[in-house]
Order: structure tokens, then sequence, then C-alpha cells
């Protein structure tokens, strides 16, 4: 009688720790804690047009994958919306060398690389350093790991 209790009693605490395993999965956008600004709020097309980070204004707001994005201009902004994974982070703007490492970390609007058409976003200036290193293998790595590092 204690074994088949103990088994039920296991068996329930695996089913508990399962739903909140999937209750703590990150979302596919990283967005900071109080606000579902995709890329802290800034305009990811500005990367590709103006080469640099510029910050969106709420006027210019879409909501894409689960989180808001937003952008300096109307022409931005619907150049998103056409296409908007042409433009979106990859790895849902999570640092891509954390990615490609196998786990995740918060990407960092400042630290930001565009290659092979895609944009990256890094942690902070030593780990971009370290990106930089070597980007296609971490790509090819981070590309393997990804969505599975969100669970």
């Amino acid at each position: 009688m204690f074994a088949r209790r103990f088994i039920l009693s296991a068996i329930a605490a695996l089913g508990a720790l399962g739903a909140l395993g999937a209750a703590l999965a990150k979302d596919p956008v990283y967005t900071p804690r109080f606000s579902n600004a995709a890329v802290d709020g800034y305009d990811v097309v500005a990367y590709f047009e103006e080469g640099a980070p510029v910050k969106g204004e709420k006027e210019f707001t879409t909501e894409y994958n689960g989180a808001q994005w937003r952008f300096s201009s109307q022409a931005n902004l619907d150049a998103f919306t056409a296409d908007p994974e042409a433009f979106a982070p990859q790895y849902g703007g999570y640092c891509a060398w954390a990615a490609s490492q196998g786990y995740t970390a918060r990407g960092n609007p400042d630290n930001w690389t565009i290659h092979d058409g895609k944009l990256y976003l890094n942690y902070n200036d030593k780990v971009q350093a370290d990106w930089l290193q070597d980007a296609p293998g971490f790509i090819e790595l981070a590309d393997a790991n990804w969505p599975d590092i969100l669970n």
C-alpha cells in the first residue's frame, strides 16, 4: 500500500513539475520584464536602413509574434509589416551567442550585427567580440539549438 501511494505521489509530482516547466517556458520574442516591447523598443528596420540602433515611437507600433514592435517612421512600420521575418532579429532577439551555447540571455539593442541579411543581437560588448570571432560557426550552433532552448 505504501509503495503504491508513493508511486502515485511521485507521478503527481512529476506532472506538476511538467506543468511548471511549461509555465516557465520563455517567450518566443525577448521582451524586458516590465514591458512587452521587442528589442527594448528599438526600430529593427533602422538597423538595415540606417545602419544604427534608433528608438521607435509609440505612434508607429505593431504586434508580431506575441510582442510589441516600435518603429521610428511609418515607412519602417510598413516595411516590417510587409515582411517581419526579414527584419526581426534572429532567435527572438535573445543573445545570439548565448543561443549558440544552448541557453538564453537578454539581447542588447546596442550590440548588433547583420550577417547574411539577418539581424543578430548580443548581450554586451565582450560577448559581441566573442561572437564576431566566428559568427558563421555560432549561427550554425544557435540554429541547431533554436527554438528548443525556450523550454
